[in-house]
């Protein structure tokens, strides 16, 4: 199954900072029982490439993107930790050629008519719309989708329950990134349960 048919068969991927590893253990468990199957890691902090990697032995089955990999080096640790993806916030073509080399998908970031051509450029159609509220949200998604007939995009940034349903019911749009269900300050508490809350009620708003 490709990265695009992953993506839309979940509709929603957390997209998760971390500062300590193992609390990635328990909150995988959350998202995995909660039916959220999928997530985000950002390199934001050190913690994510050790993070990836006890995700990949404990939660085997998992779809793990590595998030915010700004450059050849950090995609090279994402592949080796585990990763099934990379997303990162631009195109940058170092980047993408370094993805495609290691043989690993890329979802890059695109917010405008010149960074979606030279993702079409380089064979890239599956694009990461960021940051998506900033940038103009739902009608700046339908202005960049009208010409380019081939694309698709996953919006994040901003995204929430109160603007997901605007942004999935847009055609092409095949999936959104948020952080709501796995808010840090949730992760940094250990509550594990609103997590889970939180978690069921994402996936059954975008069913």
């Amino acid at each position: 199954m490709t990265i695009s048919e992953q993506l839309k068969l979940l509709k929603v991927i957390p997209v998760i900072a971390i500062d300590n590893a193992r609390d990635i253990i328990p909150l995988g468990k959350a998202l995995v029982e909660n039916g959220l199957p999928a997530a985000e890691i950002t390199f934001r902090s050190d913690a994510a490439v050790e993070a990836i990697r006890l995700f990949r032995e404990t939660q085997p089955e998992m779809l793990i993107g590595a998030g915010t990999v700004l450059n050849r080096e950090q995609a090279i640790a994402a592949k080796e930790a585990g990763a099934t993806f990379v997303v990162s916030p631009g195109f940058n073509p170092s980047t993408v050629r370094a993805c495609q080399e290691l043989g690993i998908d890329i979802v890059p970031g695109v917010n405008n008519p010149s960074a979606v051509e030279a993702a079409l450029e380089m064979g890239l159609t599956t694009l990461k719309f960021f940051p998506a509220e900033a940038s103009g949200g739902t009608a700046m998604v339908k202005s960049l989708l009208a010409p380019y007939t081939d694309i698709e995009l996953m919006p994040t940034g901003g995204i929430n329950t109160a603007n997901i349903q605007d942004y999935l019911s847009i055609p092409r749009v095949i999936a959104c990134g948020g952080t709501w269900m796995v808010d840090k300050k949730l992760i940094e508490a250990g509550n594990w349960d609103e997590i889970a809350r939180l978690t069921r009620e994402a996936v059954e708003m975008v069913k």
